[in-house]
């Protein structure tokens, strides 16, 4: 073989290992981007988590917040006044309602809401 055709293969040779170097860069990089989006989500989820049993207790939440009580799940809780019930769901920046959230605010807007007395014993 002459010469060409050795610097040919060398050069076909590191463009192979160049190609598979970038490969498993962006593989890496494509991993640790999705692992702190996840985690941004994460501590986005737990933020509002903890804002929210707080949030009776701002001095813009317009009602009284010793007549609220926290449920988590699936809305946040029910505030009781003297002439109505309300479900309350608290939501910071740009969170939206989930599914189940905006199903219960259907059922509440089409007034499928019950009152039931349970006795046990």
């Amino acid at each position: 073989m002459d010469t060409l055709h050795l610097w040919l293969i060398a050069a076909l040779l590191l463009s192979i290992l160049a190609a598979l170097i970038l490969l498993r860069l962006w593989q890496s990089a494509r991993r640790k981007l999705t692992a702190a989006v996840s985690s941004q989500r994460s501590l986005s989820t737990k933020y509002g988590q903890m804002t929210e049993q707080f949030m009776p207790f701002l001095p813009n939440y317009p009602w009284d917040p010793q007549r609220f009580r926290f449920i988590g799940s699936p809305i946040d809780g029910v505030q009781f006044e003297d002439d109505r019930v309300i479900l309350v769901e608290f939501k910071t920046g740009t969170s939206r309602l989930t599914q189940v959230q905006r199903r219960v605010r259907n059922l509440v807007r089409e007034g499928r809401v019950e009152f039931e007395e349970l006795r046990i014993g």
